[in-house]
């Protein structure tokens, strides 16, 4: 297949995939954002990230609130997410570094954690706040530890993942939310609380 012809059927998989999640998505329902904790420490494989790339963690962002979601935004974030998906083949850490826990933009290959940093840089493009733009770090009902991008907007916390081409809110992900970046600081992250208990264990 040509690549016109992929990018085409990407394009349509995307759009067919906004109509149904945006039917989803505005009724106003599940609206509720994460309930956020206070400062936690980083988990190690974004820690080294920022020792490789420091500039990309030292920049304090003003958060003016969640994203307002127009069409155009939610068509940016549906593409980018499917877009990303498909263009990166899955591959652990210790098969393309020799080493676990690396995080790095993907050329081609990657982990979660490495598709997450590259829809987080593409939406950041497209205009979206990086304090709406939240590596995130969670847990799989089989317990294993994954990363996903969380989106902060108006209509609720979406979740960018790269198991799914499906865009969902936080709530129906069927994770255990951990933590995740902070929005006034890409260095820092804060715990994610569920109900009145604050989850601070990490992926590290």
């Amino acid at each position: 297949m040509n690549s016109s012809r992929q990018t085409g059927r990407v394009r349509l998989r995307a759009l067919a995939l906004g109509l149904g999640a945006a039917l989803f998505s505005f009724g106003g329902a599940g609206a509720e954002p994460m309930l956020i904790g206070g400062l936690t420490s980083q988990p190690i494989g974004h820690y080294d990230f920022c020792k490789s790339n420091p500039a990309e963690c030292r920049i304090r962002t003003r958060d003016a609130g969640p994203q307002r979601v127009s069409d155009a935004v939610w068509h940016d974030i549906l593409s980018v997410n499917a877009n990303v998906n498909s263009s990166i083949r899955p591959m652990n850490d210790f098969d393309v570094y020799g080493t676990d826990e690396v995080w790095a933009y993907p050329d081609g290959v990657g982990d979660c954690e490495d598709y997450v940093l590259e829809k987080r840089r593409q939406l950041m493009r497209s205009g979206v706040a990086l304090s709406n733009l939240l590596i995130t770090v969670v847990r799989k009902p089989d317990g294993e530890g994954h990363a996903v991008l969380t989106v902060r907007t108006t209509d609720g916390d979406f979740i960018l993942d790269n198991l799914t081409d499906e865009v969902r809110k936080w709530q129906t992900t069927g994770y255990r939310f951990l933590k995740r970046q902070a929005t006034d600081h890409t260095g820092h992250w804060v715990s994610i609380r569920e109900g009145n208990e604050t989850l601070v264990s990490s992926v590290q």
